[in-house]
This record gives structure tokens, sequence and C-alpha cells, in this order.
């Protein structure tokens, strides 16, 4: 008998180990509860809840192929050795198989269960799944890992154009086997269930995921370039949740967009070549948690900028995490994520380079803010996402280019469409003062709405001069954005 072990890879279509153990022989699949390691890992709330709603969904397409999931509990990843082992030798497993997963912890986790499950002369298999090159498998011309991502992404398409990644069959039906699915509990005790509104944006199941890709490589793809920038327009894939799940396939993704592109994808439609690049940046951050397992240790990617005086300001934190900073664009931002369980990647950048360099507050307050809140939460990208924002991390915004909030909002959501469908108290200003309402005149601004908690040119001064104080800093310049 074969055993899978599901992690992030929540779906029967293209899922490699399954379809290596459905062909080994008669399967059961298991799926470990462990809340207490979610909690250490600031997993969201929403986040729990769309995967259990998943888990439900694989339960069933599963049991139509007579393949029953079942239920353990391991609090603590330290503990899925054991409970793992015991699982095998109740139903006289001779393989478990896993799709490999990426950070620290999850390396540690499956090397233990590997030597464990190994000693009792059960063999453990993992694969490349959720990642379209191995790591290890993109490096440099001395052997090292990639630092900067237009580099790695040549590579990437010189692989790609001598062999593209293919698809795994999902597997068929097997013998019914003598053995009953675990019902999928609704809820985790330490991780509330989110409101209806919330939920009701996220559809769980595989059939949504692939509804989602379809629409957007049928309709939206063309435009992705043009207006993935743009948040008050649907210019974007709303795949990220059910890729960090696995719910869908990074190789299903990219298979969408070459059918759509004649093959292609460095030329032809641009919108399809710039989607392909966002789903090589998730690739490149997951390739740099294995390269530099610092990051996944709370560091600094560039440990100089460990020295970075980073303010201690509670108050200006509180502001930024609860929508009220006074900068329109920033506090929409904000209610997006905490009303969602996602934000908009342009404005990902923005809300990030505002808490670093405005406010002057470490990037890691951020990034924990972020993962607690994010339905679609991702170590790498999160990770890599924060510290390209703080000027801390690899590729990264060089320390002197600031986004300015208030130019931002004004280049990409013009009409102020975004911020008024998010901060409805600011429905009756024109396009114009919306942006910025403290300049619209008027001895109180805005009635309930905030005056801006920070001077912006002031305070880009500040973090400029914090960063040239760093040791070993070169500059080329100073410009803003």
């Amino acid at each position: 008998m074969q055993l899978i072990w599901l992690r992030s890879d929540l779906r029967q279509h293209d899922n490699t180990a399954l379809a290596a153990a459905a062909e080994r022989g008669p399967t059961v699949a298991v799926y470990l509860l462990s809340p207490q390691q979610w909690q250490e890992h600031d997993d969201a709330p929403c986040k729990i809840d769309f995967w259990l709603r998943n888990l439900r969904e694989l339960s069933k397409s599963l049991g139509a192929l007579n393949i029953p999931l079942l239920i353990r509990t391991a609090p603590h990843w330290d503990q899925a050795p054991a409970v793992l082992l015991e699982l095998c030798r109740q139903l006289k497993i001779e393989a478990v198989h896993v799709n490999e997963e990426y950070g620290v912890h999850e390396s540690r986790r499956d090397a233990a269960v590997a030597e464990s499950l190994q000693a009792a002369g059960i063999t453990f298999h993992s694969y490349l799944d959720q990642l379209l090159f191995k790591p290890g498998s993109v490096l440099t011309k001395t052997g090292t890992y990639f630092q900067v991502f237009s580099q790695f992404r040549k590579v990437c398409y010189e692989r790609l154009h001598r062999s593209m990644p293919s698809l795994k069959q999902a597997p068929g039906k097997q013998s019914a086997l003598n053995i009953t699915s675990d019902p999928v509990p609704v809820a985790i005790e330490g991780f509330p269930t989110p409101g209806e509104s919330l939920r009701a944006l996220w559809p769980a199941g595989e059939a949504e995921a692939r509804r989602r890709l379809d629409t957007f490589a049928d309709v939206q793809i063309d435009y992705y370039k043009s207006e993935r920038d743009f948040p008050a327009k649907p210019g974007t894939s709303q795949l990220s949740a059910y890729l960090a799940a696995g719910v869908i396939s990074p190789r299903q993704c990219l298979h969408a967009a070459l059918q759509c592109n004649q093959g292609e994808f460095e030329s032809g439609k641009v919108g399809a070549v710039t989607w392909i690049n966002e789903l090589l940046w998730r690739e490149f951050y997951k390739h740099i948690l294995v390269g530099y397992p610092r990051v996944s240790r709370h560091r600094a990617f560039r440990p100089e900028t460990e020295a970075l005086a980073w303010r201690d300001a509670p108050e200006d934190l509180a502001a930024w995490q609860e929508a009220r900073t006074g900068l329109p664009i920033i506090d929409a931002a904000m209610r997006q994520l905490l009303e969602t369980g996602w934000m908009h990647n342009r404005l990902r950048m923005v809300v990030a380079m505002f808490l670093t360099k405005n406010l002057l507050i470490d990037w890691r307050e951020g990034e924990r803010f972020f993962m607690r809140h994010l339905i679609d939460g991702d170590l790498a990208a999160n990770n890599g996402g924060w510290q390209w924002s703080s000027s801390t991390g690899t590729d990264s915004a060089p320390y002197f280019r600031i986004f300015n909030p208030v130019s931002q909002s004004e280049k990409f959501d013009s009409e102020g469409l975004f911020i008024k469908h998010w901060l409805p108290e600011l429905a009756g200003l024109n396009k114009k003062e919306v942006h910025n309402p403290a300049s619209a005149g008027g001895l109180f601004g805005v009635a309930d709405y905030p005056a801006p908690i920070v001077n912006l040119s002031a305070s880009r001064d500040r973090a400029l001069a914090a960063f040239r104080n760093l040791p070993s800093r070169s500059s080329t310049g100073e410009g803003d954005e």
C-alpha cells in the first residue's frame, strides 16, 4: 500500500506525488493538522479556513477514485515522524510519497520523517512539484544561487527552450479499500472562521481554480501588462491563494499561458510574457529560500542592513495596521487586506515601502502582519517582496528608490475609484483631492478621516540618512518614484 502525505498540494490533477503513488499500487492519502506550527508560522485564520475548505473538496474528488483521505494531528512538526510512522504501521504502508516543500522548518521536518520511516523499512519518495526547476539546478557559472532575478530568468528561459515541464496524469479509479475517509474539520481552535463575505471571494476546489485560470487566459491575459498595476481594474489572475495551497500548479499556469501565446514565453503577446515572468518571480523567491536559508530565519538577505536603525514606533505601526495613516492609498490597501485576505500586488509594494522607508519601521513587522492576514500567505513570496521593498533583499530596490504614496496613487488610481471603494468617507472628494485630503484645504481636512501621520518629504530624508549610514553602501544617485 502507498501513502501520499498531502501538504501544499491540495489537488488531484497534475500532482506529481499522487500520480507516482497511484502508479505503484493501492493508495491512501493523509493530511496532518499542525495548529501549533501554523501559529508559529503566523498563518492567517482565513488561509487555514481556505485550506480546510479545499481539503473537503479534495476529499470528495479522491473519494470518487476510491482514495481515502485520512486526517491526523501533529500539533508541531516535531511530532510528524511519530504520527506518520504509527499510521504506516497500522496500514502496512510500503512507501510514503510527498511533494517537496521549501524553507528551513519544512526541510528539517521532511528529513526527520524520512529518517524515521527508513529506519522502519518504509521508503520515502519526494518529488519536484511546486516549482518548474529544482532548487540547485538553476545556478550561476560559479555554481552559486542567483541573487538577481533578470539573470535567473535568463537561465530559466534557456532551460524552458530545451524542455518544457510536462503535466502529470491524474490517477484513475482504484479498487475500493476497506478504509473510510475521515471528516475534515470545519474549524481549528485558535483560527477563527472568517466572515461569509471573505469566504465568498475565494470559493474552494480545483474546478474554481481552473475556471479562474481559464477565464484569465481567455479574457484578461492580453491586458495583463497594461492593467495589472491598476488596483481598481480586474487586471490580475486572482490565483495566488490557489497556487499557495497547491490547488493549481505552476505547470498548469505555464501551459495555459503558452497555449494562448502560440507556445511562446519570450515573445508574442506581451501580457502572457509578463505573466510568465510573475510565475518565474515566484520560482526565484523559493530558490532563494533554499540557497540562502537565513531568509527563513527572519534575517535580512543583505547582512549589512541588519545594522539599520529601525524606529520603535508602536503608534505609527498601529496606525498602519489599522488603516488610519491619513494617506488614502495606504489606508485603502490595508482595508482591502483586512476585509478580503488579499492585497493588490502594486499596493503591496507601496504599503511596504511606506512602512519601511517613510515610517522607518522594521520590515519584519510588516512581513508578520501580512502573513497573519493573507489568504495567499507564502513565506518565500512574502519575505521576498518585503525585503525587496525595504532594500534589504535580493535584487532589491536601491535604498534611494522610495515610492511616494501620493504620486503612486495619482498614477495608478487616477480617478480615485479604488480609494473611494475602500474609504467611502472620502467619496465626496474630487479626483484631485482624494489622493491627499490634507491638501484639500478646510480647517480640519475631511471629517472622519485622519491627518497624515508623517511628513512624506521629511520622512524620506530620514530614511535616506539611515541607509547612508550603513557600512559598505554605495549609491549611484538618488531618485523618487
